[in-house]
């Protein structure tokens, strides 16, 4: 099964219009979406109301940091974060705050785990940005593989059976298919 895979939309409705339909035009049976639907982009509205959609049609839906700062004012974030933020909450309606504020953290779907970010803590919001980031996620997980967002930047980390870490950047130009373990 093709999985549509997005994270970290922040309310940028013509990015993520054109990512589903690119998703849906090769073939994508599901999607999954790893949190953060709102924060700095102008159509958190249309976003949250797009995700609800795609969660009421069977999608996998995890709460990201911005999601979980439109319900909690005590989450500081960098100026800029906190400015959209503030904005968007008075642009959602409270039906849609209480989807957001619905989301889990995590979901496990057979050997798959899905996290918005390093998933030892997944409520303290740890990027993974290095090998040693991603090790200390894997190890709190028996999951075969662990999708997270958070960092806005592509990366492809493995653990081999000695311990030994690699990491892939993925380009454009280079498809990645993961394939069901053994």
């Amino acid at each position: 099964m093709l999985i549509g895979l997005f994270a970290d939309i922040h309310a940028n409705q013509p990015a993520f219009s054109a990512c589903l339909a690119k998703a849906r035009a090769q073939g994508a049976e599901r999607f999954v979406l790893l949190g953060d639907y709102v924060g700095y982009g102008a159509d958190p509205d249309w976003t949250v109301t797009t995700v609800t959609d795609l969660v009421a049609q069977g999608a996998v839906a995890i709460l990201g940091n911005h999601d979980s700062a439109i319900g909690n004012p005590r989450i500081q974030m960098n100026a800029e974060a906190q400015a959209a933020i503030e904005w968007t909450r008075g642009q959602l309606g409270a039906a849609q705050r209480q989807f957001l504020a619905d989301l889990p953290l995590r979901q496990d779907h057979d050997n798959l785990l899905f996290v918005h970010a390093e998933a030892s803590r997944p409520d303290s919001w740890v990027y993974v940005t290095d090998t040693s980031d991603a090790s200390r996620s894997m190890m709190a997980t028996s999951a075969h593989v662990t999708f997270c967002g958070h960092v806005h930047k592509p990366a492809l980390y493995s653990l081999s059976v000695t311990g030994k870490m690699t990491t892939f950047v993925p380009t454009a130009d280079i498809p990645v298919h993961l394939l069901p373990g053994r």
